[in-house]
């Protein structure tokens, strides 16, 4: 055999190896791609039982993995393929809201008494002990009448239409960091002492179930049902215009005639010629001696006894404000309280007790009030124990001696 066969003999045989090996490599190691798998809508049917451990996971409400692995997969046109209906007992578990009408409402009952400790143990460090609200905590009494004001103030008495929402909040999301916590009898004497703190019931009164639709919110009328879908929702939801949308557009009002200029910083060169020229009015010889008496009736007073007074007075502010422009809020304003009728706050919801007592408050009838407000006076609201040291009773009486009717 020729040097030349031989070499090429060699050749062909190393070759006919390396095919070989590739051959036997593709056979271990690379396989067919698989047929693409079916739509969903296409499966076929899951098994007509779930597995033990998914029924199990229902009933102790693992309800989203029951839900994928269900007993029926919906195949209809546009579905998932996935899911099913929830059982009325699934849906009863989530559904744990509380109605206006009562729906919803567990037996039981609670009293403003009971309510009070519960409140002082469980809400008040938020709320305060009075439901007048600490720091940024909101405040759940008192704001009523303020809800046309520029900065109202919204509690459960001022604001909320129905009782039905503050007793679902309280029994689901409080207290807060221990939700779920409280009983049903714990909550509906909770909320009986809110709305006590609120005045709208007495303080013997025990919150049910049987009479809870009877108590009338304040706010009750103050809301009206949602109709935009009906009103305004095709106003805005149809295709805009974006090209000759008026026929003309003409400016109608200017700003001096809406009178918008503000009045502070105005020179005399923005007064009319009578205005500038009108002599400014003289003080009647009465109005010149007001001041002259308040002088002497501050002067009178010491000032330190005064100042002590307003320290003290700051357990009292919560609910009882004074000064100038003080506004009846929890309790009545007590601008001038000494020498008052008793009960006489104007504008203000008093209790029985106290707007049937009659007198004046003087100085005698005062002192004994702040040492003793249940004491002196039988049924009345005023939740505070009392002032246990004489000097804080005088200087309190001191500083609201100071104050402006």
């Amino acid at each position: 055999m020729s040097k030349s066969l031989k070499l090429f003999g060699g050749a062909l045989g190393g070759a006919g190896i390396v095919l070989l090996s590739a051959v036997n490599f593709a056979d271990r190691f690379v396989t067919e791609a698989p047929a693409p798998k079916p739509r969903v809508a296409e499966a076929a049917p899951a098994p007509s039982a779930p597995p033990a451990p998914v029924a199990a996971e229902a009933q102790s409400g693992g309800m989203l993995v029951a839900a994928a692995n269900a007993e029926e997969h919906s195949t209809s046109a546009g579905g998932f393929g996935i899911g099913r209906e929830a059982l009325p007992e699934e849906v009863a578990a989530w559904d744990v809201n509380v109605m206006p009408d009562g729906t919803g409402l567990p037996e039981g009952s609670g009293s403003v008494a009971d309510g009070e400790m519960l409140f002082s143990e469980n809400c008040a460090v938020c709320h305060g002990e009075f439901a007048e609200g600490v720091g940024n905590w909101p405040e759940l009494a008192g704001g009523e009448g303020t809800l046309a004001d520029k900065d109202p103030v919204k509690t459960v008495g001022s604001y909320w239409p129905y009782l039905s929402t503050a007793w679902d909040y309280v029994h689901r999301s409080m207290p807060f960091g221990n939700a779920q916590s409280l009983t049903a009898d714990e909550t509906y004497a909770i909320v009986a002492y809110i709305l006590y703190s609120n005045w709208l019931v007495e303080e013997d009164f025990v919150l049910s179930r049987e009479n809870f639709l009877e108590v009338e919110m304040p706010n009750a009328d103050g809301f009206i049902v949602d109709d935009r879908p009906e009103t305004e929702y095709g106003q805005w939801r149809a295709e805009p215009c974006m090209s000759d949308c008026k026929d003309s557009v003409e400016i109608t009002m200017r700003a001096t005639v809406l009178d918008v200029t503000p009045d502070e910083g105005a020179d005399e060169a923005g007064m009319s010629e009578d205005q500038a020229a009108a002599p400014a009015p003289e003080a009647a010889p009465a109005e010149e001696a007001a001041p002259a008496a308040e002088e002497v009736t501050l002067a009178a007073l010491d000032p330190e006894l005064v100042a002590a007074g307003e320290k003290v007075f700051r357990k009292c502010s919560a609910c009882h404000k004074v000064g100038e422009g003080a506004k009846n809020g929890a309790g009545p304003q007590l601008n001038g309280i000494v020498g008052r009728t008793v009960g006489g706050a104007e504008g203000f919801k008093y209790s029985g007790a106290m707007a049937d007592h009659g007198g004046v408050w003087d100085e005698a009838f005062l002192a004994a009030f702040l040492a003793d407000p249940r004491g002196t006076m039988k049924g009345t609201r005023m939740a505070f124990a009392g002032l246990k040291n004489d000097a804080d009773v005088e200087a309190v009486i001191a500083f609201l001696k100071s104050t402006e009717e």
